[in-house]
């Protein structure tokens, strides 16, 4: 593909295009840990939306597929190349374009990091609350994926943050959806047609963010129970309460050993405690009151005991946020230990235990190990499976899936499908909605060029 490249050259500078040995190996893979890197045609860096409308119009002239890239963070496989594709990847485009505190909105290019943004809005008062558990993870991508984390129980998922995007067509096109305002009834809703795609049906060059007031007062409470059904059985009670916790998470006894002990962390609990504990709930409260703080922070103690907490321990604001940043690198810390995948998939919140009820049954039916944590209060649950054997795998993986959605589930809370789940959705979903969706991938797409081998974008599993 000579001409290719040289044409890609010309369009960003040839110092922009990586082909061969000089492609990063970081640019072969994203973080799924069943897909195996692959290095692409080639590897270009656009540094404005109108440099993507030139390489997709000209991609899309030549057949050539193309991958989005942003921090390369995701964990199914939507960023993995393709070996005679063109990965576009957004590093460049990592402008603050505008942080508009009157309207809290902020202008963002896809390659901004959630840390980047984070810093830029802490003076301001403001902060972005999609936390999905790294801070490397960038705009473009959170958009991509949907992105959630933690904080969804109270501030919803990156769709709920979206107000409007600019995104580049296959064949070239720039269209603006949405704008600085929260509601509209006007026409498709486009924008969060376009969220979650993961990059299939349109490569997004800016996004316009709703904001929210950082509040200046957090408590972190943790709460270790003797079963899980008394986890569950907690969160509806706390959230009928009037209270609005910012982050409510189980963590089972093996995951929370596993991310204390990598994070050096010890967070005071009794050994006799630890050793009758299956799970632990884990609350985050904020205010913009101190005394509310308090108050809401003595409620929380009392219902959790209540609902058969074995106590209730109130971190030292250092300890609250240790564990917080611990509990975001369990994917990490599971890699490290040899994980062979990681399963995210939701259910509704209260089948939670008796969907953990039949996937520790199928652990033993498949012979898998297994370590989980999750955001308990919507339902979202994420397993590291330790099991070698491929097949034995795949097996295990679709059995949990199927679990979950006979539940009323659905195979990925916030992850997507990528490559690495795919086909686990086409076998599960409902075949009248797969033909709707792979219509509107025809209408955004029609010569097939974004993405292709990833979430809904092809006509077949295969």
């Amino acid at each position: 593909m000579p001409d290719l490249v040289e044409q890609l050259e010309q369009i960003v500078g040839a110092r922009f295009v990586w082909t061969g040995s000089r492609i990063h190996p970081d640019d072969t893979h994203d973080e799924a840990l069943t897909a195996e890197p692959v290095a692409p045609a080639a590897v270009v860096r656009p540094g404005s939306t109108e440099e993507v409308s030139r390489i997709l119009a000209l991609a899309d002239a030549r057949g050539v597929a193309v991958i989005a890239r942003g921090s390369g963070t995701g964990l199914s496989g939507a960023a993995l190349p393709l070996a005679e594709g063109v990965v576009v990847a957004f590093d460049r485009m990592n402008e603050i374009l505008e942080i508009d505190a009157v309207n809290q909105v902020a202008v963002v290019q896809p390659g901004v990091t959630l840390a980047e943004l984070d810093d830029a809005l802490r003076p301001q008062g403001l902060m972005y609350p999609v936390y999905p558990g790294e801070m490397g993870a960038s705009i473009g991508g959170n958009v991509a994926t949907n992105a959630g984390g933690m904080r969804a129980v109270r501030y919803g998922v990156t769709r709920h943050h979206v107000l409007g995007l600019k995104a580049v067509l296959p064949g070239g096109e720039v269209i603006r959806t949405g704008g600085r305002f929260v509601k509209s009834s006007s026409g498709y809703d486009l924008t969060q047609l376009i969220i979650g795609s993961e990059g299939t049906l349109a490569l997004v060059t800016e996004a316009t963010l709703k904001l929210v007031p950082r509040l200046p007062h957090v408590a972190t409470l943790l709460a270790p129970f003797g079963t899980l059904d008394e986890v569950t059985a907690s969160v509806p009670v706390l959230l009928s309460s009037g209270l609005s916790p910012l982050i409510l998470e189980y963590i089972d006894a093996l995951a929370m050993a596993g991310i204390t002990r990598a994070a050096g962390l010890d967070l005071g609990i009794p050994a006799d405690v630890q050793a009758v504990s299956v799970a632990y709930l884990v609350v985050m409260l904020e205010s913009a009151h101190d005394d509310r703080l308090d108050e809401d922070v003595g409620t929380t103690a009392q219902l959790l005991t209540k609902g058969g907490a074995h106590d209730v321990y109130v971190l030292p604001p250092g300890a609250g946020s240790e564990l917080i940043t611990a509990r975001e690198r369990a994917f990490f810390v599971s890699k490290a230990a040899g994980a062979n995948d990681i399963i995210d998939t939701v259910v509704p919140r209260a089948a939670i235990p008796a969907f953990m009820r039949e996937v520790a049954e199928l652990a033993v039916e498949h012979g898998s190990l297994l370590s989980a944590c999750g955001h308990v209060g919507d339902g979202n649950v994420h397993l590291a499976v330790f099991q070698p054997d491929p097949p034995r795998l795949h097996a295990f993986v679709r059995a949990v899936l199927g679990a979950a959605v006979a539940l009323g589930g659905a195979v990925s809370g916030e992850h997507g499908l990528g490559t690495e789940k795919r086909a686990h959705f086409f076998e599960f979903e409902d075949p009248v909605r797969l033909t709707l969706m792979r219509r509107i991938k025809y209408a955004f797409d029609p010569n097939g060029i974004l993405g292709p081998g990833r979430g809904v974008a092809d006509t077949a599993p295969g």
